[in-house]
């Protein structure tokens, strides 16, 4: 099911050339109307005509989230402030937020990406969706809002947090669908045991989830939890919010990227250097039709790698595989890189253990210390006697050795001793920052 076929099944050779047409247009009008990018690629000693091909794209420099920061609010922006319609921002908890606007022309995109998104996960204008993103500055809560609204679909804008609410109308007001942060997803059911709510009995068979990176395991708690099809769809909102990839039920393996919006590159964080199809590396994006605030080779942090393969749905866009982690979400541990959702994939295996861990690296004399809390089911906890609960807890800490090569201590803990989070969850404390701070 495609909700734009023209766009989604495109030849690749056709693609490729409006790629390029738009790619050439957005060059052109950042370097005359954004001084940032006239100055960078003065300094790169590019002009917007030396774009011939998509190839060349790789002679342009890089943006990050510090130049937005260094440009904040309007300075990066190509359009006139009386033709921007919306204001985001990030939260800004490492600094200054960084601003992004949109011009109208931004969220008539903005509904489009994400309406091929909700019908890639089989949802119609038939449909009643519970929208359970942040509404306000995350453009989680909006950007998904205007794409239900652009399918036809029922929007019901609850925001997030609320649990009992949330319950309330999924029982009364019969959605079919959800959209949410997956941990929140896991969150409501527990809160439904709480209550008492059997969330197979609710009509509910689609969730389009995202903002956070989630394992395989935690799809396979939340669709047998809820009995539904959990969709991953990934975004950012220096890009343009959610709605840069979609997954398709079909795979479920890979996230098509709206490349006739945004241009993907996946490159070595350490060099910059272009990586190959298949290899892992930062996921770099350059929004070739955004007109508030295009940016170009725009660094996200978040560690991909893409695919070009054949999709079994129809789908010509190229994939990006499921994010696993952050270049700044990365740990290092005794030399060894680990991701948090490494740690989950392991965990998530055994059975009993629940989606709600923590992970609290701190240091013991030169040496760094790794201490996993996970919380177990119930029924487990109350029933296992203590030697059943070591012999647990011994079974996990060798997996994650023989998985990741680290050492770390796993500690099963009660359930609801975990905070939840209505948004995206903390799964890190580091307390070694602490020290060096």
């Amino acid at each position: 099911m495609y909700w734009d076929p023209a766009h989604e099944t495109m030849p690749r050779e056709d693609l490729a050339k409006l790629q390029l047409e738009r790619l050439q247009r957005v060059t052109e009008r950042v370097y005359n109307c954004v001084e940032h990018y006239r100055r960078k690629f003065d300094e790169a000693k590019v002009k917007p005509s030396d774009i011939k091909s998509l190839d060349d794209i790789r002679r342009l420099p890089f943006t990050t989230k510090d130049d937005l920061r260094d440009n904040y609010p309007y300075k990066m922006f190509a359009a006139s402030i009386d033709n921007v319609v919306r204001i985001h921002a990030s939260s800004g908890t490492t600094g200054k937020p960084t601003v992004v606007g949109y011009t109208r022309g931004d969220v008539d995109i903005w509904a489009e990406t994400m309406a091929r998104s909700f019908t890639a996960a089989g949802l119609t204008n038939k449909d009643i969706i519970q929208n359970a993103f942040g509404y306000g500055l995350f453009t989680g809560g909006l950007g998904a809002h205007y794409g239900i609204e652009k399918i036809g679909a029922s929007v019901i804008p609850v925001s997030g947090g609320n649990s009992k609410r949330q319950l309330l109308f999924l029982q009364d007001f019969a959605p079919t669908g959800i959209c949410c942060t997956p941990s929140y997803a896991a969150s409501l059911l527990d809160a439904a045991k709480d209550e008492g709510v059997d969330l197979h009995k609710l009509p509910v068979r689609a969730g389009v989830f995202g903002a956070e990176p989630w394992s395989v395991q935690m799809r396979r708690e939340i669709e047998e939890g809820w009995g539904m099809t959990a969709i991953d769809i990934y975004g950012l909102s220096e890009i343009i919010g959610p709605g840069v990839s979609f997954e398709c039920p079909e795979a479920q393996k890979g996230l098509h990227v709206n490349e006739d919006h945004f241009y993907v590159e996946v490159i070595n964080p350490e060099t910059g250097e272009v990586l190959p199809e298949g290899e892992n590396g930062e996921l770099v994006f350059t929004t070739i039709t955004k007109e508030a605030i295009p940016l170009i080779r725009f660094r996200t942090r978040d560690i991909s790698s893409i695919d070009r393969s054949p999709c079994p749905c129809g789908r010509t866009l190229i994939k990006m595989n499921k994010v696993f982690g952050r270049t700044d979400d990365m740990l290092i541990i005794r030399g060894v890189n680990v991701f948090p959702s490494q740690i989950e994939e392991v965990l998530l295996e055994n059975r009993g253990i629940l989606p709600y861990y923590q992970i609290v690296v701190d240091k013991k004399g030169a040496l760094d210390s790794v201490e996993v809390l996970v919380e177990v089911a119930e029924e487990i906890f109350v029933t296992d006697e203590i030697r059943k609960l070591q012999e647990t807890e011994a079974i996990l800490e060798k997996s994650i050795k023989d998985t990741i090569g680290i050492t770390a201590k796993v500690r099963l803990v009660e359930p609801k001793t975990i905070y939840r989070s209505e948004g995206k969850a903390q799964r890190v404390i580091d307390k070694r920052e602490k020290l060096h701070g």
